[in-house]
């Protein structure tokens, strides 16, 4: 078992935007743009450097490919998560979000102290979720949402990190990773 235990909670990268037909938060939803797949390799370069050993994914065609690109880069395996999916805003309260994240990220914990770190891809809506749920301040939050689009808590491709140490009760959050093509340097 590590002595710590770390899950990296992956946005996914930046869809096509201009396909207006194609609704954002029904399945399959639209997928990567040319620029999300350059934050995806981003993303998979700074994964590689921490280690990570698996990935979770949400099934939306964005999730999936972005998961793809960090897995193939990585050479690790990767599962698709129906409970990583978007967050339906007309048919899905917060609890419910909160309650499946919870669930996936528990049962993921317990694999990753005995495996090693893993990353979870999602959505924004899911994360900041999960986020509250770990203990992340809801003011501090809030100023996070602020700074990225669609009041999400990263931005396309970013990544957070929740580790915990095995003698410790709670998580140590922080936004690790922001792909350059968002104009901030990480």
């Amino acid at each position: 078992m590590n002595s710590s235990t770390k899950i990296f909670l992956v946005r996914h990268a930046s869809p096509n935007w201009d396909l207006k037909s194609i609704p954002y938060d029904i399945h399959p939803g639209p997928p990567l743009s040319a620029r999300g797949e350059q934050e995806a390799e981003e993303a998979a370069n700074y994964l590689e450097a921490q280690k990570v050993v698996k990935l979770y994914y949400s099934p939306f065609e964005r999730s999936a490919r972005t998961a793809q690109i960090i897995a193939a880069r990585n050479r690790i395996p990767s599962v698709e998560e129906k409970r990583l999916t978007e967050w339906r805003q007309a048919d899905e309260i917060g609890d419910k979000v909160k309650e499946r994240m919870s669930a996936i990220f528990e049962e993921i914990v317990k694999e990753g102290a005995a495996m090693g770190p893993i990353g979870l891809v999602s959505h924004g809506g899911p994360i900041n979720f999960l986020l509250l749920v770990l203990g992340f301040d809801a003011d501090q939050l809030a100023a996070f949402r602020k700074r990225f689009d669609g009041h999400n808590p990263l931005p396309p491709a970013g990544i957070w990190s929740a580790e915990r140490k095995a003698d410790a009760a709670t998580w140590d959050l922080n936004l690790v990773f922001i792909p350059s093509t968002n104009g901030d340097v990480q």
